[in-house]
């Protein structure tokens, strides 16, 4: 994700973006029009993202890659994830729940904020310390 971003032609349902400050990730969907913790709407991360364009942090996946083993496996996978709209971890709450206990981490699907919790840099870092979210103890990503 750091080093080899995939390309996207702006089709994807989600955008899966770096929050360096906290060693995550945020994964937007299309359907949620609000502000994300990193300062930017879909939208504004759409234009990064979509028409080929490989960014550094910043990816375009499907909704149901997020599940997957293979999702951002090379930089931590799931256990990155530190925040999502509420309707988007709805929705996948189930397959969600099944791949964190997978990995060891029975409670992370908790452990993701949301809008409800905080659309606030500062807050979401206060947030993830908190509930002791596994992210704050990985590895840095990449390049930053």
């Amino acid at each position: 994700m750091m080093e080899d971003p995939q390309t996207s032609c702006g089709c994807f349902e989600c955008i899966v973006a770096i929050n360096s400050d906290l060693q995550g990730v945020i994964v937007v969907n299309r359907e949620y029009t609000g502000m994300t913790p990193i300062g930017m709407k879909f939208s504004t991360l759409a234009g990064s993202v979509g028409g080929g364009n490989q960014t550094p942090g910043f990816i375009g996946v499907g909704r149901q890659f997020i599940t997957s083993k293979k999702f951002i496996r090379a930089d931590g996978g799931l256990a990155r994830v530190v925040w999502m709209p509420k309707d988007l971890k709805a929705a996948l709450r189930e397959d969600l729940q099944e791949r964190a206990k997978e990995l060891g981490l029975p409670d992370l699907v908790d452990k993701i904020a949301d809008e409800t919790i905080t659309t606030d840099a500062d807050e979401l870092a206060e947030y993830l310390a908190k509930v002791d979210h596994p992210a704050l103890r990985m590895s840095p990503m990449g390049m930053f």
